[in-house]
Order: structure tokens, then C-alpha cells, then sequence
């Protein structure tokens, strides 16, 4: 719409007509109050405390349902209005309990702030207040009555935002209170977001309730752990008597590629980092054959001089190497670089979940044709092939519900069962099972590769009539059925492609590196390029990949095994008698199964206990930071680097460190009472590449490599470094000489509350999973 010019208290302003005169205010730096307000949800105007006073209009008028005009004229403070909220927080605080000192939301209380600012030093009520016991409707979410104000925040949340309907109103008048659909518990996905748009203490959350006030938190950005959708998590740490632990996990700033949204994983599952099952000691077997607690020193040692043995009398063909999906792109890229560079072999491989090898082969030489998450929230047509985003993508199935109630998204859905997202599709098909490839075909105009019923060609003619489509597929594409399909896309101009992965850095894992065959970049060993300049006795000829290295550890071929950060022998379903003869070094959070059968074991941090990049299954590239501390582990980007070192590698060529560009930089400390400006200088330093590289330890000196060396890695380091998320680019990865390896795609299809290790640690979690089975069994029960 065109713009408009209107005045707010004697300033001029300027807007698209039909603006909320709430939201204009606020990007114009004007403050109005609003308790049922919330942006992107349905108007309530219940509140009454955004009242303003509009020009030639007789009453007070509610700014967040007025829209600017041309010429109107409003005032937002003044005597009258300042007593109409006044009188409005005295009718809230009627029956509100006075309990600020041991609220949760004290602090950070919008009742409390509005108190402070408008509130009367007196009540003229003297009834006596009406208590009700506190509720607990869920292992998430605890409910306390009298605190409670009717915004209905929480109750649109939940059925607009997550298309769930479990709160609603009972009763009328004063007698309304908001209730969940299982009459006293909830029966919901569980994702805690009433929790967060509640502005007043009403809603609890299991976790956090009764623990901490938010001002004894450090407030540290990070990228969630779980899923391959990559929210960005603010996590409330305090120190603890072994390092500093969460507290409580959020995204109330609505900062980052997910603004405000978070499911259950991202909101609680953050417990397994303080779970009294984690490895904080060195282990090394002894000569009973038990592991025993050792110093890191002599872990490093003995793994650093077996590893040189068996490389110098053996070969590093016989060493392989698995990586890990949750750790960072500089991790994963130094764990590649050490074992071509310093181990000799390209026998390294990770657990694959999705062919992005393959997807990028469809796609390199064709640019700007990959999908960001943010494209979902814009696109005017979506096509969702396989998968079920609501379990499996909660931050993509938040985003295309958005997309529809705003923007009217088109979707189309094709899958072989029926999902929850479509109820928002204009149309749907439901196919084979092993019907994907067949689906492609039809596609393209073949009508007997599927069943061609007057629903399927409906279907196939509204997708070609789209003028523009964004593509989002799972793992039922892989190899040649993926290049099928972005063969088909193509041919269209407009289209754009997404492939779903499953963990928080599966992406990264394939894009750095953690290949048999592929360097970097999807670059093939046979044909380094620049890495044959970079990479000193690159080995020439493709390893192993995960299952053929367990082959060849069954046949005696194998000599050592190094793992990071990943569980091969219950993937996999591996023998343990075929490790026997080989040497394992196991590198993780926890002592899995692969772990209890190592030689020696390294207790290694989380990826919240450290800083690097990630990126996820869209290609977004994202900065986690160093958020909590565990005594005793360590990185495994340092692990790497300690047993490269003691092995004798010039670590210099393996971490390009000590390189400060000729620049001697002044980070703002030194500046008195100006030092807070250091991390803004910080930020641009980092940006610009200027930072000094001091130490062997620190990952983004890597990513300056990475960088440099991984074509589709050219960062807009600026937004990177300022907390947003910047774009991967897989249309310049290298055209020619990319290879198709066999199928290795094992899927793990987590749910809301399940991943993998991490989710089986994270005692939240267990809680949420049996508590919704439970509620399951109860409802087939009654059917």
C-alpha cells in the first residue's frame, strides 16, 4: 500500500496505509503499552491499555486495532490517558496476588512494568482476593489462576500459531478462566509457547519455575542441538560449582531465523547438558580390560602415539575416521583436514541421514535456486513432497502456517500418509509408498507412472500453473531421484528447492568434508584443486565410507578407529567382536555403545559449551556461541588439535593461526568507561577478517579457511558475526567430477520429543514422550 503521512504527539510519521497505529508507533521508537497484543496474531483488544486519543473522535481508541490514515492526528500520553490505564491496571491488580518476590515472570513482568509506570500507590478494592491452587496441566507447563489477566494471548498462540487448539475460554465475565482442552492437563505438542507470550506470571514452565531470577542469567545466543532446522536458542545460564549451566532456554527477543518460535526440543531439551551421565574424565582401558579414569594428558598420549604407530607401520588406509552431525562446521572441517593431512586417509564418513551430496549434484552450476527457511515464510506457492515438518521441522511447519494465515500461502502436499499441515494445503495427494520416484514422473507429463485419477491430475495441473514454487523434499529422494526432480524444477525459472535433513548439523557435516570421496565443497579427492596446494600428502585415491570401514575392521583390515561425537555400532547395528583387533578412540557427550567398547575416551563438550558455526538443512549458516561449562571436557575442535599436535603435526598448517593481517587491533578494552563498545568493534573486526588469530584453539580461524577454500561458502560475515544467519550457496559447488556413491541414507525420523542421544539424556524430554504416549493410550483406550 502507498504511504501515508499522520502526526503522533505533534511528530510527523510516516507508514503504508493500513498500518496498526501500535506497530508504527513502536518502529517509530513510540512506546504503547498493550497486554493482549501480540504481533501476528489476531486482534483482541481486550486489554484496553493501548488506548490513545485519535483527533475528531470522541472516545479513547485502542491503538492496536486503529490503522493510520492520511492526516490523522493522535496523542499516546497524556493526563486522561495515563488515568484510563491507571484505572484498567487497578481493575487487573483487583484480584492479581501480590507474590512479585516469588513469581517467575518477576522482572520480566509486563503487569509489573505497567504497575511501576501508570499504577495507583493505593487500591479502593477491600475484598478479599480470590486464591486458586496453582495447576500443573503438563511435565511443561504449570498454570496459576488468580495471576492470570484474559489477554488470550496464550489461547490464540496456540490454536492460530501452532493449529493445535488445546486452551480456550470457560464461562463469562469474571467468571472466565482460561482451561486446556483435556479438561485438567493438556494434550498438545508441548512446545511451550503460551508459556512465553504469557506477559504476566500465569504460565510456568517446568524447567525453569522457582529456580532463578532473570537477572542472575547471562543471556547467551546459540543454534538449538536437535533438529536440522537450526532455531536460534537464548539460553539463561548461571555459573555452577563445576562450570556454568542452563537454566532455561528461550527466544524472547524474537531474534534470528525462527523470531519467536521454539518446539519442545528447543525450550527444554537443554538438560542433557548438566545429566549426571556425562563424561568428564579421560578414559583408558587397562590391562584388565576396564576403563579407568585417567589425565588428559595421558589420554592424549597414548592416542596420539598409537595413531603414529599404526599410520607409520601400517598405513593411514588402515585408520577410519567417523564425524559427527551436532558438532560445528570448523569442527567437522579440522576432523576431515586431520585425517587426510596428518592421519592419511580419506576413510571418513559420518552417519548420513540425507544425500546432500546428491542434492548439490542436481544442483551445482544453477544458482540461487537453493531455498532459505526464510523463503518459506514468503513463498506464494509451496509443494511438500514426503516427510511430516510438524514432528520431523517444527520451525518449517510454524513457518508455512505464518505464510498462510498472512499471506494465503498455496500449498500442495504429497505424501504416502496423511499430515497435520493439510489443513492449510489448497490441495493434497496421497501416494504409494514407494511412490516418489513414480510422482517425479508424473510430474513431467508421464500419466502411467502413477494411477492417473481426475485428484492426481488436478493436482499436477495446479503445480503447473504455478508461476512460482519453492520445492521442499525429504529423504524419500536420494541419488537419481533427486536429480529427477530438480531436473523437473529447473525447466521452470521461478522454482526453488529445500531438502530436509535430520540433525542440527547434518548439512554441515556432508558440506565440510565428512565424505569418503568428497574434500570441502563437494570437491572430489581425485581432483583437489586448490586443496592439493593447501592439503600436504593429500591421499589421491577415495576411502572407505562407514559401512565398508566396519567391513574391513571385520577382516582384520582395520587398525584403529577414531569417532567423534556419533554412536556407528548402534546405527549401524555393528558386531562388537568386529572392533576386536582394532584400536578405538572414542570421542563424545556420553558412553555409548560404541563408547563402552573403546580403548580410550575422551569426554567431550556439547555444542552448547562451544563456539563455531552451523548449518542447516536450508543452507543457512548460523554463529552459536560458548554458553555453558562442564569441568573436565573439552572442545572436540582442541581434542583434535592436542592429539595433531602430539602426534608431531606442524599445527600451524593444520589451524592457520597467528595471523593478524599486519594489523594491531585495540578491541575497546582500554577504553575506560567506553569498554562496552568492544564487542561492537569486535564484530566488525570479525566481519572484516581483521581479528588476530592467537591460538591453535580458536575454530574461526578455521572458518577463515573454510571460507577461502569452499566456493559455496562465500559468508556475508558481517550478518554472520551480528547474530543473523547468512546463506550457503550449493550452485557453486563444482560441476564436474562429482560421483554417486551406493545409498547410505539412513533416516532417523525423530518426533517432537526424540533425538537420538541427545533426546534419551535429556530427562525433560523422556518426560514429555511418555507423558504424550501416555495420553495416547489413554485415547485409544476409550475408542
Amino acid at each position: 500500500m502507498a504511504d501515508v503521512t499522520f502526526t503522533v504527539d505533534g511528530k510527523k510519521l510516516t507508514a503504508p496505509a493500513g498500518t496498526l497505529l501500535i506497530d508504527a508507533c513502536r518502529k517509530a521508537g513510540i512506546e504503547i503499552p498493550a497486554f493482549c497484543y501480540y504481533p501476528g496474531l489476531s486482534l483482541q483488544a481486550a486489554c484496553r491499555m493501548c488506548v490513545v486519543r485519535q483527533e475528531k473522535v470522541p472516545k479513547l481508541q485502542t491503538a492496536c486495532t486503529t490503522a493510520v490514515a492520511e492526516g490523522q492526528s493522535f496523542t499516546t500520553e497524556s493526563p486522561e490517558i495515563a488515568q484510563a490505564r491507571k484505572a484498567t491496571i487497578e481493575l487487573l491488580l483487583g484480584n492479581h496476588p501480590l507474590d512479585c518476590p516469588v513469581c517467575d515472570a518477576g522482572g520480566e513482568c509486563e503487569l509489573q512494568d505497567m504497575t511501576f509506570k501508570y499504577g495507583a500507590g493505593e487500591s479502593l478494592y477491600v475484598e478479599a482476593k480470590q486464591h486458586r491452587e496453582e495447576q500443573q496441566w503438563s511435565p511443561a507447563v504449570y498454570f496459576d489462576r488468580p495471576r492470570c489477566i484474559l489477554c488470550y494471548r496464550c489461547v490464540r498462540m496456540c490454536g492460530e500459531g501452532m493449529d493445535v487448539w488445546a486452551l480456550g475460554i470457560q464461562n463469562r465475565g469474571v467468571t472466565s478462566v482460561i482451561a486446556p482442552n483435556g479438561g485438567d492437563h493438556l494434550d498438545c505438542e508441548q512446545c511451550g509457547m503460551c508459556i512465553d507470550a504469557c506477559p504476566v506470571g500465569a504460565l510456568t514452565s517446568g524447567t525453569y519455575r522457582y529456580k532463578t531470577r532473570p537477572w542472575e542469567l547471562n543471556h547467551v545466543s546459540a543454534v538449538c542441538t536437535h533438529c536440522g532446522d537450526g532455531c536460534k536458542v537464548t539460553l539463561g545460564v548461571r555459573q555452577a560449582s563445576d562450570g556454568a549451566e542452563i537454566i532455561r532456554a528461550d527466544n524472547r527477543d524474537k531474534s534470528g531465523i525462527n523470531g519467536d518460535f521454539l518446539c519442545a526440543k528447543g525450550r527444554f531439551g537443554f538438560d542433557f547438558v548438566n545429566s549426571k551421565d556425562r563424561l568428564t574424565k579421560p578414559l583408558i582401558r587397562n590391562a584388565q580390560g576396564n576403563l579407568e579414569p585417567a589425565t588428559w594428558e595421558q589420554a592424549i598420549r597414548v592416542v596420539a602415539a598409537k595413531f603414529k604407530e599404526i599410520r607409520d607401520s601400517k598405513g593411514g588406509a588402515s585408520i577410519g575416521v567417523i564425524g559427527s552431525s551436532t558438532t560445528t562446521n570448523e569442527e567437522n572441517y579440522l576432523l576431515q583436514k586431520f585425517a587426510r593431512t596428518v592421519l592419511g586417509t580419506n576413510s571418513i564418513d559420518h552417519i548420513r541421514s540425507t544425500d546432500y551430496p546428491g542434492f548439490a549434484a542436481a544442483l551445482a552450476g544453477h544458482r540461487n535456486r537453493a531455498a532459505s527457511l526464510r523463503d518459506t515464510e514468503t513463498a506464494k506457492a509451496i509443494l511438500v513432497i514426503g516427510g511430516n515438518p510438524t514432528e520431523e521441522h517444527p520451525l518449517l511447519a510454524w513457518n508455512i502456517r505464518t505464510n498462510f494465515r498472512h499471506n494465503q500461502v498455496r500449498l500442495y502436499i504429497a505424501t504416502d500418509s496423511p499430515i497435520k499441515l493439510e489443513r492449510q494445503a489448497r490441495q493434497s495427494l496421497l501416494l504409494p509408498v514407494e511412490g516418489y520416484e513414480a510422482f517425479t514422473e508424473f510430474l513431467t507429463g508421464n500419466d502411467s507412472a502413477l494411477e492417473a485419477t481426475q485428484e492426481a491430475k488436478s493436482f499436477r495441473e495446479a503445480i503447473h500453473a504455478e508461476g512460482s514454487l519453492l520445492i521442499v523434499f525429504g529423504e524419500e529422494y536420494r541419488g537419481a531421484a533427486i536429480e529427477s526432480l530438480v531436473k523437473w524444477g529447473l525447466t521452470k525459472e521461478t522454482v526453488k528447492f529445500a531438502y530436509l535433513g535430520d540433525y542440527a548439523n547434518s548439512r554441515g557435516a556432508a558440506d565440510m568434508g565428512l565424505l569418503p570421496e568428497l574434500l570441502p565443497g563437494y570437491v572430489p579427492v581425485t581432483t583437489p584443486g586448490a586443496f592439493a596446494d593447501e592439503y600436504s600428502h593429500l591421499p589421491a585415491r577415495p576411502g572407505l565410507d562407514a559401512p565398508a570401514i566396519f567391513d574391513a575392521a571385520g577382516t582384520g583390515d582395520l587398525a584403529a578407529l577414531y569417532v567423534v561425537s556419533a554412536d556407528p555400532l548402534s546405527i549401524y547395528g555393528v558386531d562388537p567382536a568386529t572392533l576386536k583387533k582394532t584400536f578405538v578412540v572414542v570421542q563424545d557427550i556420553f558412553l555409548t555403545e560404541t563408547a563402552a567398547l573403546a580403548d580410550v575416551v575422551l569426554p567431550s563438550a556439547s555444542l552448547y559449551e562451544k563456539t563455531g558455526t552451523v548449518t542447516n538443512t536450508f543452507g543457512d549458516v548460523q554463529l552459536t556461541k560458548k554458553a555453558a561449562d562442564k569441568a573436565g571436557v573439552k572442545p572436540d575442535f582442541e581434542i583434535i588439535v592436542r592429539i595433531a599436535g602430539a602426534m608431531g603435526a606442524d599445527v600451524k598448517k593444520l589451524v592457520p593461526f597467528g595471523k593478524t593481517n599486519g594489523v594491531s587491533a585495540d578491541m575497546g578494552q582500554s577504553r575506560g568507561a567506553q569498554s562496552g563498545e568492544a564487542d561492537r568493534h569486535a564484530v566488525w573486526l570479525r566481519a572484516q577478517g581483521l581479528e588476530p588469530r592467537l591460538s591453535p584453539f580458536d575454530p574461526l580461524a578455521v572458518l577463515d579457511e573454510i571460507e577461502r577454500l569452499v566456493p559455496s561458502y562465500q559468508l556475508d560475515r558481517l550478518n554472520l558475526f551480528g547474530g543473523n544467519d547468512t546463506r550457503s550457496e550449493p550452485g557453486l559447488v563444482p560441476v564436474s567430477g562429482l560421483v554417486s556413491a551406493r545409498d547410505l541414507i539412513l533416516p532417523a525420523h525423530e518426533n517432537l520429543f526424540t533425538s537420538g542421544t541427545l533426546g534419551a539424556h535429556t530427562v525433560a524430554l523422556t518426560e514429555l514422550n511418555q507423558y504424550q504416549s501416555s495420553l495416547e493410550v489413554a485415547e485409544t483406550a476409550a475408542d
